[in-house]
């Protein structure tokens, strides 16, 4: 999967303000024309999200629906389909480490 950039600009529209994007943007994903959600991610970082058709406010705290939990697992499966030679198993020692790193520690 690559990634792509697109120049935008923020700009107001009627008493509101919007981001307008080069057309490239929307030529090349034509899924971006209709409703979007914007998630700050870090201060100067916001994930841009389509929004499927009925769907109503996120559910953040459903992994299914993190848009920040997606967009990671997209990225991740795109680093594994391009190199799976990197694909390591877990030793014994990391997970010993991680029960470390982990004890303690109470899951909700």
């Amino acid at each position: 999967m690559s990634h792509q950039s697109f120049s935008g600009k923020s700009t107001a529209i009627g008493n509101s303000n919007g981001f307008r994007f080069d057309a490239a943007l929307f030529k090349a994903n034509p899924e971006f024309f209709g409703e979007v959600r914007g998630t700050v991610l870090a201060p100067g970082q916001m994930l841009v999200s389509v929004v499927p058709s009925g769907e109503q406010e996120p559910a953040l705290q459903d992994e299914e629906g993190n848009p920040v939990m997606v967009a990671f697992l997209s990225f991740l499966e795109g680093q594994m389909a391009m190199h799976p030679e990197l694909i390591e198993p877990v030793t014994e020692a990391q997970m010993a480490h991680i029960a470390t790193l982990v004890d303690g520690v109470e899951p909700d």
